[in-house]
């Protein structure tokens, strides 16, 4: 069936600010959330899905979006995690032999409000000069003082814990028994295509909710650890941090993505901070410090670990720098076998220039495990 959107809609930011455009699907409806920007070109049902966007209004700047439909296998948890999506152009039909259903079914399935027909270069160049801050998208255009009200109820991303929202409940299994290596992974809002990546270089990885203790991680008898990319304020987290902090003084081989590393730098005693805007995308350059290599990579989070605290850390080195604004994109420990970066090595729509990093997290379990047969 097609549809035109006709149903009037708004984007109404925490400071007042109104866009306006069109419900997709003609549909009522309203959603709350941090407002951000993702500036891939392609790979919107795996933003759509992944768990780090929990929570937040997206914003693509493509400006067509649902063109090549979606699928089954296109997924990165149990579901679509942003809580609305902002689009310029939505496509109600799509050309892509291998599309299992439309753009729209699948957000219908996933009861996703969307809103299209909006000026997107407008709206994220607000955001780029004014900051990431809460939202609302509705069809209720007339009630804008009720819309106002109730926006200031919405809590700020900055101290917000959302792992719990997005983590398994219970402890699951991925990959073959008989793998080389067995890992504990701790999901604080993991993707699927990070386990896919770690089971096709010979993992057999349990999976454990955000909130188990060392002493259960443990209890598997693992050959090495990792703390998973997730939604929110690393901060509140302090079961994973003081996870992060048992594993490092046992001396274990951990790796860490995205909140996994902010995760590993709270161990350390480093502190993090909310960025003005964040990094959404698949094109972000990042400058590899051990090799003098660049690297394209994919990108998402909205909190940074703090440089200066790092470089004055007797502990650690920052082994990646983020091009454009010099952030801390990958950090390790000079004496422990962890490391971690601020980056998706894993993300299928963007770039492979990292994939290495699972490489070298297994080649770390290697000499780990040389090591203490030696011993």
């Amino acid at each position: 069936m097609k549809y035109q959107a006709k149903r009037k809609a708004l984007i109404l930011l925490a400071d007042g600010t109104i866009f306006y455009g069109k419900a997709v699907g003609d549909k009522e409806g309203t959603a709350f959330g941090e407002v951000c920007f993702n500036t891939g070109m392609t790979g919107y049902q795996e933003i759509f899905t992944d768990p780090s966007y929990f929570g937040q209004l997206m914003v693509t700047t493509n400006a067509h979006i649902g063109n090549y439909g979606a699928t089954h296998e296109e997924v990165e948890s149990d579901g679509v995690k942003i809580a609305g999506l902002i689009c310029k152009n939505f496509s109600y039909e799509y050309s892509r032999p291998e599309a299992d259903f439309s753009l729209l079914e699948f957000l219908d399935a996933n009861g996703l409000f969307a809103i299209s027909d909006v000026d997107t270069r407008a709206l994220v160049s607000y955001i780029r000069d004014n900051g990431a801050m809460n939202a609302v998208i509705s069809t209720r255009v007339e009630e804008l003082d009720a819309l106002k009200k109730e926006l200031q109820a919405i809590p700020s991303m900055e101290g917000l814990e959302l792992a719990s929202s997005v983590s398994t409940r219970e402890p699951y299994f991925v990959g073959e028994p008989e793998a080389e290596f067995r890992i504990a992974a701790l999901d604080i809002g993991i993707k699927k295509n990070i386990l896919r990546n770690l089971a096709k270089r010979g993992a057999y990885i349990q999976v454990f909710p955000h909130d188990t203790s060392f002493e259960a991680l443990e209890a598997w008898n693992p050959d090495g650890y990792f703390i998973s990319n997730g939604p929110g304020d690393p901060e509140p987290l302090k079961d994973a941090i003081g996870v992060a902090r048992r594993i490092i003084e046992a001396d274990k081989p951990l790796f860490g993505i995205c909140l996994g590393h902010q995760v590993i730098a709270l161990a350390n005693g480093v502190s993090t901070y909310k960025m003005h805007h964040g990094h959404r995308g698949i094109n972000h350059p990042v400058m590899n410090l051990l090799t003098g290599k660049g690297e394209i990579t994919s990108q998402n989070h909205g909190f940074a670990v703090n440089r200066e605290e790092t470089e004055a850390h007797p502990g650690l080195e920052i082994t990646h720098l983020h091009l454009n604004d010099q952030t801390v994109a990958g950090i390790r420990m000079k004496d422990r076998n962890v490391f971690s970066v601020q980056y998706h090595p894993e993300a299928s729509p963007g770039p492979h220039d990292a994939e290495y990093l699972f490489d070298q997290f297994f080649e770390n379990i290697r000499k780990s495990t040389a090591k203490d047969t030696a011993v």
